[in-house]
């Protein structure tokens, strides 16, 4: 029989089940019942602010600052792997799932740190490489490829 695989995300609660089309379809019906009541144990999670977002990532220890951060990745002096480590970094910490150049641009701009020369062909780059992928008029996202260039 066919495998089947199916991932569901609603709020801060996640469920990923694979194996026969038959068993899956049963225990999504299960699951898509008892929904409301997950739902209220595990509360979406709340939208915060950058600012707010980057301060817990620093709190717990994650990501730190970003100037830490370029640095322990060896990401001061090459143009294009800067952009790409200030991209995770952005991703991390504000949660969010499409960035823009002006928005790295910016990010090191806050952050006290030398400018990029070029944002967008150090963007073009990194998707030459396959560190990013443009997504249309929404921007672009770092790919595994690109975390795992930086040791992530």
């Amino acid at each position: 029989m066919a495998e089947a695989k199916i991932e569901i995300k609603v709020g801060a609660f996640s469920f990923t089940g694979e194996g026969t089309e038959k068993w899956l379809s049963e225990e999504l019906e299960k699951l898509l019942a008892k929904l409301p009541e997950l739902v209220e144990i595990a509360p979406p999670e709340s939208e915060s602010t950058n600012t707010e977002a980057a301060a817990k990532a620093k709190k717990n220890g994650k990501l730190g600052t970003l100037p830490n951060f370029l640095k322990d990745k060896n990401a001061t002096d090459n143009q294009v792997k800067k952009f790409l480590a200030t991209a995770v970094w952005l991703h991390d910490t504000t949660g969010k799932d499409r960035l823009t150049t002006t928005e790295v641009k910016n990010a090191l701009k806050n952050a006290s740190q030398p400018k990029l020369t070029n944002p967008a062909d150090c963007l073009n780059s990194n998707v030459g490489k396959g560190h990013c992928e443009k997504d249309g008029d929404s921007g672009f996202f770092v790919t595994d490829p690109g975390r795992t260039s930086l040791g992530l």
